[in-house]
């Protein structure tokens, strides 16, 4: 007989927290939820050794809240937001956490729609990639910290590109529009995203292989919208970097100038 699993606890009960909380509830892992209204440190004393701590918050709030894990909470941790690279957590002293590149979007009143595998590496890799496929969501676990890099590229360079161009778009255009009419905006775009995820990652990425990858994400879901609701904030924190780091990006700031503030 199979005995009582460690709970798992979610900070931030969102769209995608609630499809963790019902995939870890079905795979049999009791959920403890975390929501702004609670005092993190006390919920920490009363749980210390969850099986993970997944932080599903969403981008804008992450480094408010990942300031707040307490200490018994940091070997648990596991990360799931969008723009992560590896130094948004080194940063707040987060050693080898679980982190979760995910690739089907859940939006309220919707079921949740899968664009292609999601992507998972560390130590709960393997809870979070089971508990996800008993609510048929596929996850391909990784095999290196390489591999995870190249992959949370990757999934910033969707993204960002597909949010920043679709500003520069006619209302409710679609990838498989931005791949096939604006191919060149697309593919200039992109590369601009590239050489900012190669500055702050200090790595060299094969360009044609990420655009390849993001093919792949656009032919999964070819209805995907490409200018939803992070689009100008996604806009806005692209150029931050930009000004930070000292690089020019044209195309993206083009886009920038001709919106309507």
């Amino acid at each position: 007989m199979q005995k009582m699993r460690q709970p798992v606890v979610i900070i931030g009960i969102g769209e995608l927290g609630g499809v963790f909380a019902k995939a870890f509830l079905r795979a049999g892992y009791p959920v403890y939820p975390v929501t702004r209204n609670m005092n993190i440190s006390e919920e920490a004393n009363t749980l210390p050794t969850p099986e993970t701590v997944l932080v599903a918050v969403a981008e804008k709030d992450f480094n408010e809240v990942i300031t707040r894990i307490p200490d018994q909470w940091r070997p648990y941790v596991g990360l799931l937001q969008n723009e992560l690279l590896p130094r948004d957590w080194t940063s707040h002293n987060i050693v080898n956490p679980t982190v979760i590149s995910v690739w089907f979007e859940k939006k309220k009143g919707m079921d949740c729609k899968v664009l292609i595998p999601s992507r998972v590496y560390g130590p709960r890799s393997k809870v979070i990639a089971d508990s996800l496929a008993g609510i048929d969501i596929p996850c391909n676990i990784l095999s290196s910290e390489d591999d995870l890099l190249y992959e949370l590229v990757l999934k910033n360079v969707f993204v960002f590109t597909i949010n920043i161009a679709g500003l520069a778009l006619e209302e409710g255009a679609t990838t498989e529009t931005l791949w096939i009419k604006h191919n060149e905006l697309a593919r200039g775009i992109a590369d601009e995203v590239i050489t900012v995820q190669e500055r702050l990652t200090g790595a060299t990425f094969q360009r044609e292989r990420l655009i390849d990858g993001f093919i792949e994400g656009i032919t999964g879901d070819p209805d995907h919208k490409c200018k939803g609701r992070s689009a100008a904030g996604r806009l806005a924190r692209m150029l931050a970097i930009a000004d930070e780091t000292g690089l020019d990006l044209p195309r993206i700031r083009g886009i920038k100038s001709r919106i309507k503030p």
